[in-house]
């Protein structure tokens, strides 16, 4: 027991927490571009609608690039492949201080997103599956995305203090995507010589670990290639994968539409200076990782997935819907946090559905394909409530269809079925 326990903490600190520490630097860029909002649209002279399409244009970098890149790390090297993601990311995003027009803007928000493409399909499909079998696979991905919510607690009290900065030439909003872009550049350079391809490559496990990983993986391949084995096409054509392209596009919409418009809805309803929303943020952050590892360690034990992703989602949507009738400052800070429960903490257990019934390319491809279309919301969302807020001056009406959105995806993911080719084993139902 005491060796199981030590090959578990070394696997999660030799991929989880190289992963985590990506996935922070990759999930600040969303955070810092809600937070540059607060003073960098005045100074650029950006209208909301502006500010919506350039933040969510992002995703259409991913559309073009999410399934060739995760496609090639898994055919190549995926910690290559992650290095390679850091290394320009950092550069790219670094240029966002230097943004004066719309067209700018645009442009960057476009190449940020072409060098960050795969890097989240990659983990779920190529590098998590290598290392953690289907039972523990659950868990890890959510201990892996509370880097989310760990993004916002530590990024928001310092993104509201470099927003009140000034240094040499340089205005808050534009040290805070320097200093964004220099630490995913610098940690591009460490995942060199930290993340490795898979097992037989590790110096941090014995000869008998790596053997028994390496033969639990492909016995798990083997299983599912049993049930029956797909092409990376006939993958992406799968009803259950298209099926999942539209949950996770209807559920993304409200989640970045919630995410990237945050600081900018809580500072209107509260008066708060931007410091002190950035600290207020923390609070629904923080009730969100507790329910992310909660959620994740639950669906582990149970072998569970539709309830620990769809509850979630119904929680979301009151959070949200109820938001768009309530005008008192406490009540409104109340859904704010129930609304941040119901768009995070489904998201680990969600991304170990296509690896349930799929593996190699396959998995790789379909993965890409999900979080391509998914993230389509991700323009979509930020860009609707930037739209009808210059057309309606309330941000009602985007959060009444984001709530019908979350809804929705909670109602389809019940229609996902799940069936066990052993009890431990729970898959979605592939028929022939």
């Amino acid at each position: 027991m005491a060796i199981e326990s030590s090959l578990v903490k070394r696997k999660y600190v030799n991929i989880i927490l190289p992963l985590f520490i990506g996935s922070m630097l990759a999930f600040l860029d969303r955070l810092n571009i809600s937070y540059a909002a607060l003073t960098m649209n005045k100074d650029l002279g950006f209208s909301a609608e502006v500010f919506g399409m350039g933040a969510g244009i992002l995703f259409f970098g991913y559309i073009v690039f999410e399934i060739p890149g995760t496609v090639f790390a898994e055919n190549h090297s995926p910690s290559k492949w992650m290095v390679r993601i850091m290394l320009t990311w950092g550069l790219v995003s670094s240029l966002m201080a230097f943004v004066r027009t719309p067209t700018q803007f645009y442009i960057v928000r476009f190449l940020v997103g072409s060098a960050e493409a795969s890097f989240y399909p990659v983990c779920y499909s190529v590098i998590i599956p290598r290392w953690f079998n289907k039972e523990d696979r659950p868990k890890a991905v959510s201990i892996m995305l509370t880097s989310l919510l760990v993004s916002n607690i530590v990024g928001s009290p310092l993104a509201g203090i470099l927003l009140g900065c000034k240094w040499m030439s340089l205005v808050g909003w534009q040290m805070l995507f320097l200093l964004e872009g220099a630490m995913a550049f610098i940690f591009g350079i460490i995942l060199i010589f930290w993340l490795k391809d898979s097992p037989s490559d590790a110096n941090w496990l014995t000869d008998r670990e790596k053997e028994e990983i390496i033969e639990e993986y492909k016995n798990e391949i083997a299983e599912k290639n049993n049930i029956r084995k797909y092409t990376l096409w006939q993958a992406m054509a799968d009803k259950h994968v298209l099926k999942m392209c539209l949950i996770y596009f209807l559920w993304i919409t409200g989640f970045w539409g919630f995410g990237f418009w945050l600081p900018t809805v809580l500072k209107s309803v509260s008066g708060l200076s931007n410091s002190s929303v950035s600290l207020l943020i923390i609070v629904p952050m923080a009730i969100a990782l507790i329910g992310f590892v909660v959620n994740g360690n639950s669906s582990s034990k149970t072998g569970e997935k539709k309830l620990h992703v769809a509850i979630p989602m119904f929680i979301g949507a009151v959070g949200m819907g109820l938001a768009v009738v309530v005008t008192n400052p406490v009540l409104s800070f109340i859904l704010t946090c129930v609304t941040a429960v119901g768009v995070y903490v489904g998201m680990g257990v969600w991304w170990t559905y296509p690896t349930s019934f799929l593996s190699g390319p396959a998995a790789a491809g379909a993965t890409g394909l999900i979080n391509s279309v998914g993230n389509l919301g991700g323009w979509f969302g930020p860009y609707l409530v930037g739209f009808i807020k210059n057309r309606t001056g309330s941000y009602g009406g985007a959060f009444l269809y984001m709530t019908v959105s979350l809804l929705l995806a909670g109602i389809l993911i019940l229609t996902l079925k799940e069936v066990s080719s052993d009890e431990s084993a729970p898959q979605i139902e592939i028929k022939k």
